[in-house]
C-alpha cells in the first residue's frame, strides 16, 4: 500500500517584484472584466499572490505610487471576490497595501466605503484586529 501524501500549496508561488505588481496595476484599465485583462494562465499562477505575508508586500509598496496602490487596493479586492482560489481573508494583500497608504498620510477615506462595497470579507479593509494588537 503505498503512502499517502498531503498536498501543501505554494504560497510563493511566482516571484513579486516591481514589474508584477506593475502588471496587476494595470488591471485598472480591466477592473469590469471577469479576469481584470488577465490570461487564464496568470490568474492560476498569481492567486498565491493571496496567500503572501504582510512582511512579503511591505518593502515593494513603499516604491509605489499613490496612485499604483489605489489601482491595487481595488484589484485585489474585487479578484478575491471574482476569482476561484483567490480568496484571502486576513492574509489579503489589500490589508498592507492600506497600511502604506496610511502610513504615508494618502488614504482616501472614500475608500473604504468602496472597498466595503464590493467585498464580504471581515477583514478589509485593516486586517484582523488581532494582528493590529
Amino acid at each position: 500500500m503505498a503512502d499517502v501524501g498531503v498536498w501543501q500549496p505554494d504560497v510563493r508561488g511566482v516571484t513579486l517584484d516591481a514589474a508584477l505588481l506593475s502588471r496587476l496595476a494595470d488591471t485598472a484599465d480591466f477592473l469590469d472584466e471577469q479576469t481584470f485583462g488577465l490570461t487564464a494562465q496568470e490568474v492560476v499562477s498569481f492567486a498565491a499572490l493571496m496567500r503572501r505575508q504582510a512582511s512579503d508586500w511591505a518593502p515593494l509598496l513603499t516604491d509605489q505610487s499613490d496612485a499604483q496602490l489605489l489601482h491595487l487596493a481595488k484589484f485585489f479586492t474585487l479578484a478575491e471576490m471574482r476569482l476561484t482560489g483567490w480568496e484571502a481573508l486576513g492574509r489579503s494583500p489589500v490589508v498592507p497595501i492600506v497600511a502604506e497608504l496610511r502610513r504615508r498620510q494618502r488614504y482616501p477615506h472614500e475608500l473604504t466605503a468602496w472597498i466595503k462595497a464590493h467585498t464580504n470579507n471581515r477583514f478589509l479593509p485593516y486586517g484582523s484586529l488581532l494582528d493590529r494588537l
